[in-house]
């Protein structure tokens, strides 16, 4: 196994998911502003509110999905998230100087990545670019909440279907269903994040950092107990990765021991 904490390769992983990140919320929000920015035409095709969230969470799902599928999936493990790393870290799969360099990675592209949306004007402007905010009548504790459990959903369907060697290959798939179910459920409460990474851009462009805490103690929160909920599936995660698990030539992760069934 070569030295996963060695410059070169910290840098690889580094560069591979700061685009992965910049691409998911330049591409991600450009749909949510076409979708709910003011003037967009798109308003008046779809009249319904819930249509449009749907599709909107199955597009945004579909980008995601498609960079992990994507050569960043297969040299960092596309995680775009720093609730996933968090997971991994959690299983021991990455150390914690290879987190951090994840980490880092993922809040610089989704600043990044939220940049280019200013183009966007007065439509971008009138979403606030795609920001995660509370929902009106909603208390805080409501919007803590609904992150919690919509990251802890995500994070433990991540857990199962990488922790088993039948579906492993259908991980990709999960993003664009799960999105579509829960952004209509959501939106309207937290703006549906689960992923500090994706609400950081927004909030730096928009200047709207309402409720800005908890788009992190939300995904945390919910990551830590999903990883407790799939803990006895831990040795049966064999790479870092949501694809390519047979393609590690770095020694990305801690192999572990498993009964891989």
């Amino acid at each position: 196994m070569s030295d996963v904490n060695n410059f070169s390769f910290r840098k690889r992983i580094f560069f591979s998911e700061f685009i992965g990140t910049a691409l998911l919320v330049l591409l991600g929000l450009s749909v949510v502003i076409l979708m709910f920015g003011e003037g967009s035409p798109l308003g008046h095709l779809l009249p319904n509110v819930k249509l449009r969230q749907t599709i909107t969470g199955f597009l945004f799902g579909s980008i995601g999905a498609s960079i992990a599928l994507s050569p960043v999936g297969k040299v960092s493990g596309a995680h775009i998230n720093p609730a996933v790393t968090m997971t991994f870290w959690l299983f021991r799969k990455i150390d914690s100087r290879i987190s951090i360099t994840y980490i880092l990675a993922q809040l610089t592209g989704g600043i990044v990545g939220a940049l280019p949306l200013l183009v966007w004007g007065a439509m971008g402007r009138s979403v606030s670019f795609g920001a995660t905010l509370p929902g009106e009548g909603y208390s805080m504790l409501t919007v803590l909440l609904g992150e919690v459990v919509i990251t802890f959903t995500m994070v433990l369907l991540l857990v199962v279907f990488i922790g088993f060697r039948q579906i492993r290959t259908y991980t990709p798939a999960i993003f664009p269903v799960l999105f579509a179910i829960m952004v209509p459920l959501e939106a309207a409460i937290s703006g549906t994040s689960a992923n500090p990474a994706r609400s950081i851009g927004p909030a730096i462009i928009s200047g709207d950092w309402q409720g800005w805490w908890i788009y992190w103690v939300g995904p945390v929160a919910g990551a830590l107990l999903a990883s407790l909920a799939g803990s006895a599936l831990a040795r049966r995660i064999t790479v870092a990765k949501l694809y390519y698990f047979d393609s590690d030539r770095d020694g990305l992760l801690r192999r572990m021991e498993s009964s891989d069934t």
